[in-house]
C-alpha cells in the first residue's frame, strides 16, 4: 500500500533535497551529483515549466535515485507527475485529490499538514506520515514533539527554514525520519553549473544521520 511505500521513501536519506528547476538538463546533472554524494532520493518541484520534464529526464537518465514530485496540488498534476516518472508525490498542504490519485495508482504520497486538526483530517484518511510546512514558522521541533504527543504513531517530515545546521535539532526527534531540504541545491551552484557543491553537501547530509 501506498502508506507503507512512503515511509520507504522516507527512509531513504535524512534529507530529501527539495529542488526547483528551471530545465531538465541541469536537474540530471543535480540528480548524479546528489548520488554521487550519498543521497538517492530527490524532490523536483512543479513550481516551474520545467518541472515535469526534469522528472521526467532523471527517471530515464539517472540510476540509483527515487525522484518525486513536489508541490502537487490537484489531480491533473498527479497524474501528468506520476506518467513522467515519479515514484512519490508531496503536497505542502492538504490536497485530497492528489491523495484520491495517489491511492488509485498505488504511488507514495507525502501530504502536508501545519495544524492539529489538518494532521487529524488526514489521519482518518488512514494516512500515516505527513509533511510539516514551513517547519521553522509552525513552531520547529518543540512543534513536532507537540503534534507526536497526540498522534504517537505519525512520522513526519519537516521542511521549510530547515538548514544544514537546523536540521539536526529535527532528526533528533524519533518520530522525525527525514527532513526536506532546499541548502543541498543553491541556487549559485545550480547557476554557475558547480556540481561539484552539490555532491559535497550531499556527502554533509548523508553524515547527519551519523550524528
Amino acid at each position: 500500500m501506498k502508506y507503507a511505500q512512503t515511509r520507504q521513501v522516507m527512509a531513504i536519506a535524512p534529507v530529501i533535497p527539495v529542488v526547483v528547476v528551471s530545465d531538465a538538463a541541469s536537474a540530471v546533472e543535480i540528480a548524479r551529483a546528489l548520488v554521487a554524494g550519498g543521497i538517492r532520493v530527490i524532490e523536483v518541484t512543479l513550481r516551474t515549466e520545467a518541472g515535469l520534464a526534469a522528472i521526467e529526464a532523471i527517471a530515464q537518465q539517472v540510476d540509483d535515485i527515487c525522484v518525486g514530485a513536489g508541490t502537487v496540488w490537484t489531480e491533473a498534476q498527479a497524474e501528468q507527475a506520476i506518467d513522467a516518472g515519479a515514484e512519490f508525490m508531496v503536497s505542502p498542504g492538504i490536497a485530497d485529490d492528489v491523495n484520491a490519485v495517489a491511492q488509485a495508482r498505488d504511488i507514495a504520497y507525502l501530504p502536508g499538514a501545519q495544524t492539529v486538526s489538518e494532521i487529524a483530517h488526514l489521519k482518518r484518511q488512514g494516512v500515516t506520515a505527513t509533511k510539516l510546512f514551513p517547519a521553522s514558522v509552525v513552531g520547529g521541533p518543540a512543534a513536532i514533539k507537540a503534534f507526536a504527543s497526540v498522534f504517537p504513531d505519525l512520522v513526519f517530515c519537516p521542511t521549510g527554514g530547515i538548514k544544514e545546521d537546523t536540521a539536526r535539532d529535527y532528526l533528533a526527534l524519533d518520530c522525525v525520519p527525514c527532513v526536506g531540504g532546499s541548502w543541498l541545491v543553491s541556487a549559485d551552484a545550480v547557476a554557475g553549473g558547480d556540481w561539484e557543491a552539490v555532491r559535497l553537501a550531499a556527502e554533509r547530509a548523508v553524515a547527519l544521520s551519523d550524528s
